[in-house]
């Protein structure tokens, strides 16, 4: 059977490939394997905007309850929010339905142990292994039952004040909420911290979420936050578990920058442990040579958040995240969180009594060209004999000059091609050429 997960949780189009039917197996295998060992077991479950939410979530809560897991629904509420939630009421497991910066005719499933964290690629693997069991099936008393926390936002909302700790009067912010999770409670947490609160896309639509808005389309925040002088743009994407900042003078500031500025930062106060911070084998090398002027080391993972965090684990790195926005701070959160990170670099230019901008020039970027290529199957045809020539020629015609990426993209239909080197022109033409080619093979491909 075709892996269904992908880098993070089960993802597709809803109602054709993210069936109900599915998402019902995946709730009941999920369910049965995270609930063991536990008395009346409960999962937290949330999801974002969507218009298949509410179709997913039914599937969902049936297969819960199915083996008897009982439900406490959080209704709309960022990723994040779902994770702090899951430890802090001591659950078996939470759920989120949420497709992220996907488009909107997608939605997903993705889980978390009951610690808040993400699941590893064992515990996926055993729960497709048994999306066909026959589970042991309650009655009466036994099967599932479900509430709602009415209070789901608050708490998060609490959570996110007291891990701050410092008020942001001054501080001028306009929020791009890409109609998504984060449409209440990140304007209401901002405006609770006294700063100066302008948001926009900020209504729970799901037939507009990250549609030509979000953290894929930082350009509207730009362009929003340069009608209001000295304002910063903060950006999220569906589920808000990543966010792009847009400094006062409209520079986009992506994950690589919030890490520069974050950890060194902690490297300055002792606090950076190990001295590491983790990126992706996507962080540009700027970032490296600017933690390393500071005597930190960046950390290679494979891209997705999670195999950050496991990275996190093995080395004792506190900190670490993507370039898109995807940022872990293990003292304060379990997954990525948009709505912390950007609180937590407002609080360092509060506490430095400095303006974004002033960091602009925190890393000096390599110029890094990507492309997303659509393809038919993009796990088999990186098996091809064809690619792997490909692969064999750009390593060689880059030896020396830059870094390349090929891979497959873990939440969509496409190989990410990423290149990286001083010669910007090189790397342009290059790229070209090797669209090209993977098409060819693509169309040759069966």
């Amino acid at each position: 059977m075709k892996r269904i997960f992908g880098t993070d949780g089960v993802r597709g189009i809803a109602n054709k490939e993210l069936t109900p039917e599915l998402a019902l197996k995946i709730a009941k295998a999920g369910g049965y394997l995270l609930m063991k060992g536990r008395e009346n077991p409960s999962f937290i479950l949330g999801r974002d905007t969507r218009c298949s939410g509410d179709m997913i979530e039914g599937a969902v809560i049936s297969g819960l309850c199915s083996v008897g897991v009982s439900v406490v629904r959080v209704g709309i509420l960022p990723t994040a929010g779902i994770a702090y939630l899951t430890k802090k009421l001591n659950v078996a497991g939470g759920v989120v339905i949420s497709a992220s910066h996907n488009p909107i005719e997608d939605n997903g499933i993705k889980f978390f142990d009951s610690q808040g964290f993400k699941l590893s690629d064992e515990m996926e693997e055993a729960i497709e292994e048994s999306l066909e069991e026959n589970f042991p099936i309650p009655i009466g008393s036994e099967v599932g039952k479900v509430k709602n926390l009415d209070r789901a936002e608050e708490l998060y909302m609490e959570y996110l004040i007291e891990k701050v700790g410092t008020k942001l009067e001054g501080i001028k912010v306009v929020l791009d909420c890409a109609y998504g999770a984060a449409y209440k409670v990140a304007p209401s947490v901002f405006k609770a911290l006294g700063a100066d609160v302008l948001s926009i896309n900020d209504t729970p639509l799901g037939e507009k979420i990250n549609v030509n808005c979000g953290a894929t389309h930082p350009k509207v925040v730009r362009d929003k936050s340069g009608e209001v002088p000295d304002s910063i743009g903060i950006s999220f994407d569906g589920d808000a578990d990543r966010v792009i900042l847009i400094d006062e003078e409209g520079n986009i500031f992506d994950g690589d920058y919030i890490l520069a500025i974050w950890g060194i930062e902690l490297l300055k106060r002792g606090e950076l442990k190990n001295n590491a911070v983790v990126g992706t084998i996507m962080s540009n090398l700027g970032l490296e040579k600017a933690l390393a002027q500071y005597g930190g080391r960046l950390l290679r993972a494979y891209v997705g958040d999670r195999y950050v965090l496991e990275e996190m684990f093995h080395s004792g790195a506190i900190i670490g995240g993507e370039p898109s926005g995807h940022i872990i701070y293990l003292p304060g959160t379990t997954t990525g969180d948009g709505i912390f990170t950007s609180l937590m670099i407002l609080k360092i230019l509060k506490e430095r009594d400095k303006p974004l901008f002033a960091f602009r020039d925190i890393i000096k970027c390599y110029p890094q060209i990507s492309k997303n290529i659509r393809v038919k199957d993009k796990y088999g045809i990186i098996e091809n004999s064809l690619m792997k020539s490909l692969i064999t020629k750009v390593d060689k015609l880059l030896n020396g000059r830059g870094r390349w990426i090929i891979r497959p993209s873990g939440t969509e239909p496409f190989l990410r091609v990423t290149l990286e080197g001083e010669d910007e022109f090189f790397i342009k033409e290059l790229i070209e050429e090797i669209e090209g080619e993977i098409k060819k093979i693509d169309n040759a491909y069966s």
